[in-house]
């Protein structure tokens, strides 16, 4: 790959303008729906804002998205080939057939696998599930695992958040005798692997709800097996206890996979939160209080930013099989002990995390990636960990907001992992620059390759040449979507509080955030925090004052001195300390005029 020669001084240039550079404000506009939906609602302006921007105007429909009902999910039968799926998993349960469950090693795959395990082990079935190791086997069906599976004496292969693209795989498995189910939520190939069933929300245009997680299609899929071996109208309370919990990590899978949070996933992930405190399975309890989240109303945060890495520790660090036995374990002291070792794990992982962070940032700009005129960041060391490039290239991302693929180069061949920006589909993006590939997969947002050392620079080039093509320049500036411009007096702890019913938050369904222009110090801003990163300030604009807090930018401390009037785009929140509760802003960007 080409290196861009750059001065000293040049350099630090370009770090200071990054740091310094601000998001493009979109401020959504206001309507005249929004009056007349909160009139209907009898909420505020605010709320029913939020709503419009959604795509929610129908005061019917944004009653029920208020309030999400279970009775509301799409019934299992409905789930695009789960008919044929259910026949063939009650013939292996009848013959006592053993039946292996093969799932992907991030928690959509982890969760969905410990469903569909605790479901049919419920049925006495000769059952046992298969986690391949992220950096010795990768993605998917591989050939090796499937001959060992057919040695092991498996007769039925049930894949979880994988397979609809393993055409050659499932001919081996055909090869070899084994009968094949696949359920996943990938985009399908043209070509289709040769199965018994192909459970998959996108076998049929018309399902519902397309954006289905691994863990929602496995959860149908075991909402279906319960009520094909149910003898009542009504579960038995064993059977409703397995359901609250398939519940719970349906929706820990939905959140971590970052679908869209609306619809039938948003019905889901609402009461799976509810039941997570709850939940009476001993690893999902071990996880919480490892977190250090006992005793505390969780949301979609606590999971995607606590309780999920720690899952995905085991297969970015180690083996995901254990988060799986994590899950399904009947021992609470075997529970925590695995729990406190992921801990572990997902502590070194994001030390080597912020170690290959750093080391990306200084090549991005040493090879000059960060110019305006590119559109596209590929970057390859031989030193990188497979199992966390994909987080950091999530980062660089967010940090340079240009699609980038991070490559582990150690070996031959390498492997990469990739994340996109809006409005660009990373997944068509590598499937156009293929040729220069020997395998890859993925979906619009997050792809994965595997490529031959030495045609890294010509896929690096390639794939910039369809950046060029498919991405302007207004596409690579980073935005900050604000669903109104409101006065600060408009932020009632009811309001506030109204604003609580929009959770869970999640993709397609962002936690709102407002702007509020020419305010003005209410008094002075403090640098808080360990090493002085995080701002303490109070705003006014006149109609009222309130605190603030700003995570990371207490470097803008000086600068919010020196000007009278400024903007802010914050997210408003109820702050609790010392039995009072109060509104206060978590403040995402400060423009100054």
């Amino acid at each position: 790959m080409q290196i861009i020669a750059r001065t000293q001084k040049s350099q630090k240039y370009e770090k200071i303008r990054l740091t310094t550079q601000q998001k493009q404000w979109e401020v959504k506009p206001l309507t005249s729906q929004t009056e007349q939906l909160a009139h209907s609602l009898k909420v505020s302006n605010i709320l029913a804002q939020v709503l419009v921007n959604r795509g929610i105007t129908d005061p019917a429909a944004a009653s029920i998205f208020l309030r999400p009902k279970l009775t509301d999910l799409i019934p299992p039968e409905k789930m695009p080939g789960i008919e044929k799926a259910i026949q063939r998993i009650k013939q292996a349960v009848e013959d006592k057939q053993k039946i292996t469950i093969y799932g992907d090693y991030d928690v959509d795959g982890i969760t969905g696998v410990a469903i569909l395990w605790q479901i049919l082990k419920m049925l006495d079935t000769d059952v046992d599930y298969y986690i391949p190791h992220r950096i010795e086997e990768g993605y998917g069906l591989n050939p090796d695992a499937i001959n060992s599976l057919a040695k092991s004496g498996t007769k039925l292969l049930i894949t979880v958040d994988c397979g609809v693209t393993a055409t050659d795989s499932a001919e081996l498995a055909k090869t070899l005798g084994l009968d094949l189910i696949i359920t996943d939520h990938h985009q399908p190939d043209t070509l289709l692997p040769k199965a018994v069933a192909i459970v998959h929300p996108a076998m049929e245009q018309s399902y519902q709800n397309q954006d289905s997680s691994g863990a929602m299609v496995a959860f149908k899929l075991a909402w279906a097996i319960a009520n094909e071996f149910n003898s009542g109208q009504k579960l038995g309370p064993e059977l409703r206890q397995f359901m609250l919990n398939a519940t719970t990590l349906a929706a820990m899978g939905t959140v971590a996979d970052v679908v869209d949070l609306r619809g039938e996933n948003r019905i889901l992930t609402s009461y799976g939160l509810k039941a997570l405190s709850n939940c009476d399975l001993h690893g999902i309890q071990a996880l919480i209080v490892s977190a250090g989240l006992e005793g505390q109303g969780l949301d979609s945060c606590h999971i995607g930013f606590r309780l999920a890495p720690m899952l995905n520790a085991a297969g970015r660090m180690g083996h995901a099989r254990l988060a799986v036995e994590l899950i399904t374990s009947d021992s609470p002291t075997h529970s925590m002990q695995i729990a406190e070792y992921l801990k572990g794990q997902n502590s070194q992982r994001q030390q080597r995390e912020r170690k290959i962070f750093k080391q990306a940032c200084e090549m991005v700009i040493q090879q000059g990636l960060n110019h305006p005129d590119r559109k596209s960041i590929v970057l390859a060391n031989e030193n990188w960990h497979t199992g966390v490039i994909g987080i950091v290239a999530s980062r660089i991302a967010e940090k340079f907001y240009r699609p980038t693929i991070m490559i582990n180069a150690e070996n031959t061949p390498a492997q990469g992992s990739g994340r996109s920006i809006e409005g660009f589909c990373l997944l068509s993006a590598i499937r156009a620059c293929s040729k220069h590939l020997l395998a890859f997969g993925g979906h619009k947002m997050a792809a994965g390759i595997t490529i031959e050392s030495e045609k890294i620079p010509h896929f690096a080039a390639q794939i910039e040449e369809y950046a060029k093509e498919n991405l302007s320049h207004a596409d690579t500036v980073s935005k900050l979507h604000i669903d109104a411009t409101a006065t600060l007096d408009q932020f009632s702890k009811e309001t506030v509080n109204q604003l609580q019913l929009l959770e869970p938050f999640g993709q397609g369904n962002p936690k709102p955030i407002f702007a509020t222009k020419g305010v003005h110090l209410a008094s002075p801003p403090r640098k808080v925090g360990a090493k002085g990163d995080h701002l303490q300030l109070a705003i006014t604009d006149n109609t009222s004052s309130l605190r603030c807090i700003g995570f990371g930018m207490g470097k803008f401390e000086k600068k919010l001195l020196e000007n009278e009037f400024f903007n802010v785009a914050y997210q408003p929140d109820i702050n609790t300390y010392n039995g009072n509760t109060s509104v206060q802003l978590v403040i995402k960007d400060i423009q100054f005029e």
